[in-house]
């Protein structure tokens, strides 16, 4: 798909036009407000969501939460559907799946889609803004909430030209799980966890040199990961992956070469192993790893694999020494695909339930998720018992006062670069490949496929 996706987009926004998806984009003018739904009038919608590709939590929780929907609509029926594809991350088929959709001559009513996607989804697929659609006041009224509001640095992160497109729906921020009774047994203090990287290498050496378990995992580094967590390992030591206007690479400049470096230098001391994604995941799950960085995503299965065998904990991000952690946000917004209007009004109330307190409450207490409505973790009546209970959920809460955006690459050609960053990024790390050479050379290569040429 990466191979000819730049080809293809002529095609998809012709495709795009035909179909009526969204009517908008940056250039689209005002249109009249969706109208209510009657209150007899029968509505069908498909909703495509990555979260119905993945076992366990994440397919139970959304099918709960599409049933609870539908007895508060019974005039809305839903369809839910995973992206097409057989990718082992879901989450990596959005866009090609959407693509063979429009190829076919349809698509889904309401996405689930990737921050990574932002610029494709609003340029090239001209979704349309929420608040044309329904007004800027009704959408400002849903971050708002019944009684807690979203999180500040939540709240605008599918914004563009200072329109809302989307609404942020499910994400997390690096966060450091580790297995205490793993520190415990290598004699370290599972009170005080890692703070910095280099803390991090010498803990997760004596966890291997004491137990014979692997140390630790940084999954900022994997191409199956995407470059959200790349993207605040690389800030927090003071670069970037791409320039602030969005017109030049630089995940080859001396700071980011020297993140890349530092975990690299951690897979050759045997600090990190090298494994993939999965197997570093399935590993830590098991007991079988004493740290790893992750997306709050896997906490559910990784709290399930602990149940009752090892103590499972959480601390923030570590830091380089002397410079703050800048974390980044993983994960998607919603977006309303359809073109008829009775679909619009639908799907509009579709995306108000799932972002709502009660679908939040669900969401997190069962998968880990990040509550972006976060004064839920006081109330009594939803998220505080659960939260004081499971403090997994602390450091991300701390980390998302102060989360700057996951920042999605320009252009018909973006995959191809994001793509092939990671590839360099993980041929460095786990094959031992010079780290400024590889970079250097990929950078060059991939800055052809930018809006202008990276001119």
């Amino acid at each position: 798909m990466r191979r000819t996706l730049s080809a293809a987009c002529a095609a998809v926004a012709l495709l795009i036009s035909g179909c009526g998806i969204g009517g908008g984009g940056t250039e689209a003018a005002p249109v009249s407000l969706v109208p209510e739904l009657g209150a007899d009038q029968q509505v069908s919608l498909v909703f495509e969501s990555y979260n119905f590709g993945q076992a366990g939590a994440w397919t139970d929780t959304f099918t709960e939460l599409i049933a609870r929907f539908q007895k508060a609509h019974p005039n809305i029926k839903v369809t839910p559907q995973k992206p097409q594809g057989n990718s082992a991350n879901p989450a990596t088929d959005t866009i090609s799946s959407l693509q063979s959709q429009l190829a076919a001559g349809h698509v889904p009513d309401v996405a689930q889609l990737g921050f990574s996607d932002l610029d494709f989804t609003i340029n090239q697929l001209k979704a349309a803004p929420l608040d044309d659609l329904f007004g800027k006041d009704a959408v400002q009224k849903n971050f708002d909430g019944a009684k807690y509001p979203y999180a500040k640095t939540a709240r605008t992160l599918a914004d563009w030209n200072g329109k809302t497109y989307g609404v942020p729906f499910v994400f997390s921020t690096p966060v450091l799980y580790y297995n205490a009774s793993l520190f415990t047994a290598a004699g370290l203090d599972p009170a005080a966890p890692p703070t910095t990287w280099a803390e991090f290498e010498k803990a997760a050496l004596a966890i291997k040199a004491a137990t014979g378990k692997d140390g630790g995992y940084i999954d900022c580094v994997t191409k199956v990961a995407k470059d959200w967590c790349l993207q605040s390992l690389i800030r927090s030591n003071g670069g970037r992956v791409i320039s602030e206007d969005r017109k030049t690479l630089t995940f080859a400049e001396p700071a980011a070469v020297e993140a890349v470096q530092t975990v690299q230098n951690m897979v050759k001391s045997g600090a990190v192993p090298n494994r993939t994604q999965q197997q570093a995941i399935d590993g830590f799950a098991r007991g079988d790893l004493g740290m790893m960085v992750e997306t709050s995503a896997v906490q559910g299965t990784f709290a399930k694999g602990a149940k009752d065998k090892w103590d499972l904990r959480s601390a923030p991000m570590p830091s380089f020494a002397g410079k703050p952690v800048v974390p980044t946000n993983s994960g998607a917004s919603l977006f309303v695909l359809a073109a008829d209007p009775a679909k619009q009004r639908a799907g509009w109330e579709l995306i108000k339930f799932l972002t709502s307190e009660d679908a939040y409450t669900l969401i997190s207490s069962k998968i880990g998720y990040l509550p972006l409505r976060t004064d839920l973790v006081n109330d009594p009546a939803a998220l505080k018992p659960w939260a004081d209970q499971n403090k997994l959920i602390k450091p991300n809460l701390e980390q998302l006062a102060r989360m700057e955006p996951w920042i999605s690459m320009p252009g018909t050609s973006y995959l191809q670069i994001r793509d092939g960053m990671m590839e360099a990024v993980e041929n460095a790390v786990f094959q031992g490949a010079d780290v400024a050479t590889t970079l250097k050379a990929k950078q060059d290569d991939v800055s052809k496929l930018l809006p202008g040429g990276g001119k």
